[in-house]
């Protein structure tokens, strides 16, 4: 992308904040003619106290006339103060205006990547990782506000104030004011020359950045594996060295940064310094007095302050820029799998499944499924099996539409999954997985994650039938009771009974079970297997399991190897005979 297409997304993604955003503007509008204002105190003072001339005498008149008795110098330090005192207003309520204006706009962009980023396909996210997403979300989303709030509106405020500048020096002096102006292309030649420079540095370090980040989400995510090999000074030393890699650059990028800003401040010196020495010529030959040389002094200096920050803003605006690049990326992709215009609703299903000719490659190369073909009727019980990688797990990813088949069709009651409604297509699957996903929420609320509107007693049903409901009885808060972050407070088989109940709750025709008794022992496998018995009465049920006893009473078995249907058997019979 761009600057102008970063540029008008930015002003696309802040327009609910449009109106906020004009009355910071109208108040940066009222700040100008107060900055055009202070150095008229001084020019007062200056001229009617020791060059002893008239000062303004069209201005002051009328008050003269009223006091009388107020000299110069009081009249200045009155002005001086009045000027002051309302310059302080417009700051404060400028300063609280952009604050909120700044915080909606971060969290509300925040929430519209999240919003997004769970939208996009599982390829996405098996690509890329979380990490990625989540550094853009947290760290690349606030640039929104410094491109928006500190950048387009200082840059048109510094403009403005400019061009009033310009003209009140025009008025004074005329050649006081071109000679001001003429180190305006050297200020602008030199932002040219460091913006794109700005930019490119800034990607990369945005880069390193997210990889170092990414070795603290793995470190600590793989906590137990680190300390169980003894591995702390490794990964320390792995995150140093990525993180050396970013401060190298973020220090050459600031030097960049220095060594530009010192040549602006310089460029500003010297105009400064040639003011001051034709305009001192201008006071011996009497075309101007001392206090108008003072008020273009002020004049020139407060003009120097927006033409400095128009080009030192532009630097710092590309860096934002490429942050807010970063961030409108994962918006640029595309969202979940596509629906049709003519997708057709569906309440609840009947749950007979069908394959028919499926062919599924993963984008990056990885093995997926080849010409499978089966008819589940509705209220089977099917067992699958076969290797790692064999394509158990992208069979169910196919049933739920995670994915699209590449060839062939997926169809749930004789109906191709892609003439569903994605949202009426998910409701007829409920899902318990082999590790089982809790929520640093309340037990009730894990339980009821697929249907946010159960009611207690529902609830508690659910959990008596996934024979999780002692053990909730004796957590200190019972139902009300923290899961922890991840479940972390429970047991993994009170863990995965919490995960049935959620699937009881969710009392979905088709039934999703990616082996679900493979990290719990013996005993609570059988505790887990009674309640999934139940759980699976009534419905199309998918079962991957490594143990046999997993897969009894399956009324089919379908076993995969290298992504193909290698054997298809009505019973579990000749599974249970071969183990034997």
């Amino acid at each position: 992308m761009n600057r102008i297409s970063v540029l008008v997304r930015a002003a696309q993604e802040s327009r609910k904040c449009w109106p906020h955003l004009a009355a910071i503007v109208v108040l940066s509008l009222i700040s100008l003619p107060l900055t055009l204002l202070y150095p008229l105190p001084l020019k007062i003072a200056v001229d009617g106290l020791i060059a002893k001339s008239s000062a303004s005498p069209m201005l002051f008149a009328g008050v003269r006339l009223m006091t009388p008795h107020i000299t110069a110098v009081k009249w200045a330090v009155l002005l001086l103060i009045g000027i002051a005192f309302a310059a302080s207003l417009q700051s404060l309520a400028s300063w609280w205006l952009q604050t909120f204006v700044g915080e909606k706009l971060v969290w509300d962009f925040r929430g519209k990547l999240l919003d997004h980023v769970q939208r996009l396909p599982l390829a996405f996210h098996d690509r890329y990782g979380p990490t990625d997403s989540v550094y853009r979300i947290q760290h690349d989303a606030p640039s929104i506000q410094y491109v928006v709030v500190q950048g387009i509106l200082p840059l048109i405020t510094a403009l403005l104030t400019l061009l009033g500048m310009i003209f009140v020096t025009l008025r004074i002096d005329r050649s006081l004011a071109i000679v001001a102006l003429a180190i305006t292309p050297v200020l602008f030649l030199l932002s040219s020359a460091c913006s794109g420079r700005v930019r490119v540095r800034s990607h990369e370090i945005k880069k390193l950045d997210s990889t170092a980040m990414g070795v603290i989400q793995e470190v600590l995510g793989a906590l137990r594996l680190v300390k169980a090999f003894n591995q702390e000074d490794r990964e320390y030393e792995r995150f140093v060295r990525h993180s050396g890699m970013r401060i190298r650059e973020q220090v050459s990028l600031s030097r960049l940064q220095a060594v530009y800003n010192m040549l602006i401040g310089l460029t500003v010196a010297a105009g400064t310094a040639a003011v001051l020495y034709i305009g001192i010529a201008h006071v011996q030959a009497g075309l101007i007095t001392v206090g108008s040389l003072l008020v273009v002094m002020a004049y020139i200096s407060q003009m120097y302050q927006p033409l400095q920050l128009l080009t030192t803003k532009l630097t710092d605006l590309e860096g934002w820029l490429a942050s807010l690049e970063r961030a409108l990326m994962l918006l640029e992709q595309t969202t979940e799998i596509s629906e049709t215009p003519a997708a057709m609703p569906i309440s609840r299903a009947i749950g007979e499944v069908e394959f028919r000719r499926v062919t599924f490659r993963y984008a990056e190369g990885g093995r997926g499924l080849e010409d499978i073909s089966f008819r589940i009727p509705a209220g089977s019980r099917v067992g699958i099996v076969g290797p790692s990688g064999a394509g158990k797990t992208t069979l169910l990813n196919l049933i739920m539409r995670f994915y699209d088949p590449g060839e062939g069709q997926v169809l749930i009651d004789s109906v191709d999954l892609r003439d569903y409604r994605i949202s009426d297509l998910r409701k007829q699957f409920a899902v318990v997985l082999q590790e089982p996903v809790l929520f640093g929420a309340s037990i009730a609320e894990n339980i009821a994650y697929g249907k946010r509107d159960a009611r207690d007693e529902e609830i508690v049903a659910a959990a008596q039938a996934a024979e999780a409901h002692d053990f909730i009885m004796h957590l200190p808060n019972q139902y009300e009771t923290s899961a922890g972050e991840q479940g972390a407070r429970l047991s993994g088989g009170e863990r995965q009974r919490i995960s049935l109940a959620r699937a009881f709750l969710r009392n979905s025709p088709i039934l999703i079970l990616d082996e679900p008794t493979s990290s719990v022992d013996l005993e609570t496998q059988a505790s887990i297997l009674s309640a999934m018995d139940r759980l699976m009465h009534g419905r199309t049920s998918f079962i991957i399991a490594h143990r046999i006893e997993t897969l009894a009473g399956c009324d089919m078995i379908l076993s995969l190897n290298a992504g193909r249907l290698v054997q298809e058997d009505r019973t579990a019979d000749s599974l249970a005979a071969a183990a034997d």
